[in-house]
């Protein structure tokens, strides 16, 4: 029972969790930062953006090839579940409960709209690796009716 998928489906699926949750964070981002005063609030923006864009740049970008090269290496079809390696799923687990436990934390709210937005803006530029990846895709070979995804 386990359920397979043509590899190129895990292209779009972790690239749509990655857009999901990184737009999620930049929502929460946005509304506690709507409650600071301009300019600050701009400023703190600003701030959050940038150190995503660092983020994104020195590690999740590597995250994401990696797992891009993964899924092209996988069998026809791989398992669902398989658009993260099996260990990330641990990572996963530890930043929504680091999440969750900031979210209840003594920090203020601006202070946690930086942090949100930048990994929030990480998760979002490294979407789009997974979205580029998927336009190279050429589907099915005509003439071995295999896919290209791994090309």
């Amino acid at each position: 029972m386990k359920p397979a998928v043509p590899r190129h489906w895990l292209l779009v699926l972790a690239g749509l969790v990655w857009t999901v949750v990184g737009l999620g964070l930049g929502r929460l981002a946005l509304g506690w930062l709507a409650d600071v005063r301009l300019p600050w609030s701009v400023v703190l923006g600003a701030v959050g953006l940038l150190l995503g864009l660092l983020i994104h740049r020195f590690n999740f970008s590597r995250v994401a090839r990696k797992n891009i090269e993964r899924i092209c290496r996988s069998s026809e079809r791989p398992c669902l579940f398989s658009f993260q390696a099996w260990h990330s799923w641990l990572l996963v687990a530890l930043m929504i409960a680091m999440g969750l436990a900031l979210r209840h934390s003594p920090l203020p709210r601006p202070v946690l709209a930086v942090l949100y937005a930048a990994i929030g803006t990480a998760l979002f530029a490294g979407s789009l690796q997974y979205y580029h990846r998927l336009c190279q895709f050429s589907g099915p070979d005509p003439k071995s009716g295999h896919d290209n995804a791994g090309r």
